[in-house]
């Protein structure tokens, strides 16, 4: 059994918003409050970050077409005790997914944890499965 970071990928809608700032404190607010509804606190909320094809500089990925917006959004949060990292991968969308239904998540990342349990995270017990 190992523990793991899993950041997933989530790409967010919003409406009735101007300028990309707008969009991205609509879109983490929207999923800040989707998360803290299923008391999952735990979960880190970032801006995803594409990268310019042109030049190759990174920048926030918020795009507002009319006054509809498009946020990349990164959400971190710690799985222990999975079988694997495919098993950590189904954990964390799971637990995720609960909060965020309807919104397609990917893993952008997945790293094992080898210096033991700090912080919270989500604990999975063969038991309860």
């Amino acid at each position: 059994m190992g523990d793991y970071i899993v950041v997933l990928e989530a790409p967010i809608i919003v409406r009735d918003v101007e300028t990309p700032e707008d969009a991205i404190n609509v879109a983490v607010s929207k999923v800040a409050k989707a998360l803290n509804k299923e008391k999952l606190d735990f979960v880190k909320v970032e801006i995803g970050y594409s990268q310019c094809p042109v030049c190759g500089s990174p920048f926030e990925s918020a795009f507002v077409i009319g006054s509809v917006g498009l946020v990349g959004i990164y959400l971190t949060l710690k799985v222990f005790n999975a079988q694997s990292l495919e098993h950590a991968e189904r954990i964390a969308k799971a637990v995720v997914g609960k909060a965020l239904r309807r919104v397609p998540l990917k893993v952008f990342e997945i790293k094992e944890i080898h210096n033991g349990r700090e912080g919270e995270g989500f604990h999975f017990d063969e038991e309860s499965a």
